[in-house]
């Protein structure tokens, strides 16, 4: 925890050292005090649990012996004298750098059931201690964001809390470490969906899999704890038929065999993410779309329902991350499923395979704006 907290200052701009008023000044607020003092960095003595409103209590003097200038008296339960606190933020923060290549870093989600390696795959990643790891499942609490830079690229890896099921979600702590975790997915480019390889795919592996996909996200597997696995010439091929067995909506999805504990391949994810992270973010001009729908449509003629012959007029890319088309027709009926998984097919064929990226096709008749 100390570890964590040194790192934390080390990082942070401006630091919030929260006392408690009703306790006093207490030996570890001494030993905390002196250690701001060395970062050298901006501190704000805020004293909580002055509840009261009116005049300031004596209590709140005791606090200047720390030698951080004014307190803050506050009460966070009822929100008094939050205000204050945040103007001396604001006046303490520097001052903002725009950075013009924020589209270069790109932001990867760890996600997965809790403790099988998420943590550990991005401290292996940093070379440092940066998240807690424990073999109590349930360690992170928070997602946690961490910037890292190498020849590959830019990154910032988001360590997520794991998702258990919610029958086992009993606390109000933990459903907002899941809310937070699928708010990371949102936020994220690439979602690098972790296993045990010793347990496979479960049914909590599938709907985490599932927020994933649903979000549009570009999606790796990576298996973990490779290493512990006993293996002969077909262990990995075998492996990965039932992995897309299990997650048949992820077929698209790589899958890399690691360890977060060896470092085995680790250096092979960085190459997979840039690739997944630009065929998520791809855009095709709309003559080269159609060329290939003329192409697709001339091998398997589009359907018929009751004498009526489906028309597809023409198609166009309306979004990126994921890919998204639209396709305007003469009948939004007469277009099955199962034609429209053979023009993604074809799309994917045609470009690469879209490795890592879900399509999505949108419908619409002519006539519709």
């Amino acid at each position: 925890m100390r570890n964590q907290a040194d790192i934390a200052i080390e990082l942070a701009d401006v630091i919030i050292f929260l006392t408690d008023i009703k306790q006093g000044v207490t030996p570890a607020d001494k030993d905390i005090a002196l250690m701001l003092k060395k970062s050298k960095k901006p501190v704000i003595l805020v004293c909580n649990k002055s509840d009261k409103y009116g005049e300031t209590p004596d209590e709140l003097y005791e606090f200047y012996n720390l030698g951080m200038g004014d307190p803050y008296e506050v009460s966070a339960v009822n929100a008094k004298g939050i205000g204050d606190v945040l103007d001396a933020i604001y006046e303490k923060l520097p001052p903002i750098i725009e950075e013009n290549d924020d589209n270069t870093v790109i932001k990867v989600a760890m996600i997965g059931k809790p403790n099988v390696g998420k943590s550990s795959l991005i401290n292996k990643i940093l070379g440092e201690e940066r998240v807690i790891v424990s073999d109590i499942a349930g360690t992170t609490r928070d997602a946690i964001d961490s910037e890292f830079e190498n020849e590959f690229g830019k990154y910032v890896f988001i360590d997520t809390a794991g998702i258990r099921r919610k029958s086992k979600v009993d606390d109000n702590l933990e459903k907002y470490s899941v809310i937070r975790s699928l708010l990371a997915v949102e936020r994220a480019d690439v979602c690098v969906l972790m296993l045990d390889a010793k347990e496979g795919v479960t049914t909590q592996d599938a709907k985490i899999a599932g927020e994933a996909h649903e979000a549009g996200k570009g999606v790796i597997i990576a298996v973990n704890k490779w290493d512990e696995i006993e293996k002969d010439n077909k262990t990995t091929d075998n492996y990965k038929k039932e992995v897309y067995n299990k997650l048949a909506y992820l077929s698209y999805a790589p899958i890399i065999f690691i360890s977060a504990k060896t470092g085995q391949r680790v250096n092979k994810l960085y190459e997979m993410i840039n690739q997944v992270a630009n065929q998520n973010a791809l855009r095709v001009s709309t003559s080269v779309l159609n060329d290939v729908l003329s192409e697709a449509i001339t091998i398997v003629q589009p359907p018929t329902d009751k004498g009526k012959r489906l028309k597809i007029f023409y198609m166009t890319q309306a979004t990126t991350k994921p890919p998204t088309f639209v396709v305007f027709v003469n009948d939004k009926q007469l277009f099955h499923f199962s034609y429209e998984r053979y023009l993604i097919n074809q799309i994917r064929k045609e470009f690469g395979g879209l490795i890592g990226t879900p399509i999505r096709m949108i419908v619409r008749e002519k006539s519709e704006k």
